[in-house]
């Protein structure tokens, strides 16, 4: 591992996704297995539930349900996915690999979906030496079902998950290269089951180890089944929070690892429980932002717009649309790319929660050009250039405010 450059290493949910496009959620086939209660197993726009509750939910095989869902033959696109994965991805995408190096940590299965992923992850410039095949269980992978005509037209995702190969990844597998990094990375560890119930003593040790530490989150279906009724655990215990420099969420996290019923409320839980800096993202709706100035300048609880300039593109007819996949991901690849651009020219508690924000609603947003998660680049840059255009919109935009 390098040391003349900034160093990012990440971990956490890593996989294939299968999407399938124009599934709609008012369908027959969506709506005979539509959950009835929270954590029953069944089908919910926007969240995630996995293979086996969804077999037990229905009584009947997956592949059987599958045909009821989509009435197409195969999947549309096959592609990189995970809340882990993707950031990285995008943040590698967004930094110079002359000044930066990212490095993503995990294990898939010895399978032929293993295969096809790392025959993408080479057309990214992330770094996945340390993300190798030695599970006998199944590469993870997830289909993803898109109604682009739900919630007016802004559209929405419904996930299916086999975590396979995740259930065997541990702290321990965890090398000391890891906290070497200048930035530590946690995704969607909810989707990696003994990462995620060690993640306390993981950003406790980061921290040790002055690395700046960053929480991006997932639907945590295993304890929303577990415990339907309680708040989620952030690891094994509520200094998880103390231990995060930056924590993002989008509304359905907020609310269900505070455990409150508003955004408002779960926007002063995670003040109150030390959480040093967060972003709230929403949707089509306002980003909520908070800093105590441990990393970020001091930012009261706050609320940032989406992009307008992509909203009008989205809704122009002429416009090449993807969908929402990964719109979340590469929110926090933003944040986490601008992260370590300001460690170039600043210190602790002087970086800028807005310029972060910014990068990251430009990068989520750009998303929905795309079917997918993950973009492939034609040539180095190719992406940086595009993203940047709308990020210069959004800072005129929110000036101007």
């Amino acid at each position: 591992m390098s040391t003349d450059k900034i160093l990012i290493s990440g971990t956490g949910c890593a996989l294939a996704d299968y999407l399938y496009t124009n599934v709609r959620f008012d369908s027959p086939g969506f709506l005979k297995y539509r959950s009835k209660s929270m954590g029953d197993g069944g089908l919910s726009p926007g969240k995630l539930v996995f293979l086996d509750e969804l077999e037990k939910y229905a009584n009947k095989k997956y592949s059987d349900i599958l045909c009821e869902i989509s009435d197409k033959a195969s999947f549309d696109d096959f592609n990189i996915g995970g809340p882990g994965l993707v950031s990285l991805i995008h943040a590698s995408q967004m930094l110079s690999t002359n000044e930066f190096e990212v490095r993503f940590f995990g294990c898939t299965g010895q399978d032929d979906i293993a295969g096809s992923l790392f025959d993408l992850l080479q057309k990214t410039p992330l770094i996945i030496s340390d993300y190798v095949p030695q599970s006998t269980k199944a590469t993870p992978f997830t289909h993803v079902f898109s109604d682009f005509t739900y919630d007016g037209g802004h559209g929405e995702r419904t996930f299916v998950n086999n975590i396979g190969a995740a259930w065997d990844y541990t702290s321990e597998m965890l090398s000391d290269d890891f906290f070497k990094a200048q930035v530590v990375c946690f995704g969607g560890t909810a989707l990696v089951p003994q990462i995620h119930d060690n993640l306390t003593s993981l950003l406790k040790k980061a921290k040790d180890n002055n690395c700046i530490t960053v929480v991006n989150t997932v639907f945590d279906f295993r304890n929303e089944k577990s415990y339907p009724m309680m708040p989620w655990p952030l690891g094994d215990t509520d200094e998880s929070f103390k231990f995060t420099d930056i924590l993002i969420m989008d509304s359905e996290e907020a609310l269900k690892i505070s455990g409150k019923s508003s955004l408002q409320e779960a926007a002063v839980y995670f003040r109150d429980h030390q959480v040093s800096s967060y972003l709230i993202t929403n949707g089509s709706k306002e980003v909520i932002a908070y800093s105590n100035g441990r990393l970020f300048q001091k930012m009261n609880i706050s609320s940032f717009p989406v992009s307008q300039k992509i909203v009008t593109e989205l809704q122009s007819a002429s416009t090449l649309k993807g969908d929402t996949t990964g719109c979340g991901d590469n929110f926090a690849g933003g944040v986490i790319a601008s992260i370590a651009q300001q460690l170039q020219s600043g210190k602790a508690g002087l970086f800028d929660l807005t310029e972060a924000l910014s990068l990251g609603v430009a990068s989520g947003g750009f998303a929905c050009f795309y079917v997918g998660g993950t973009y492939y680049e034609k040539t180095q840059g190719e992406k940086l250039a595009k993203v940047q255009s709308y990020q210069s919109e959004y800072l005129k935009q929110i000036k101007q405010a």
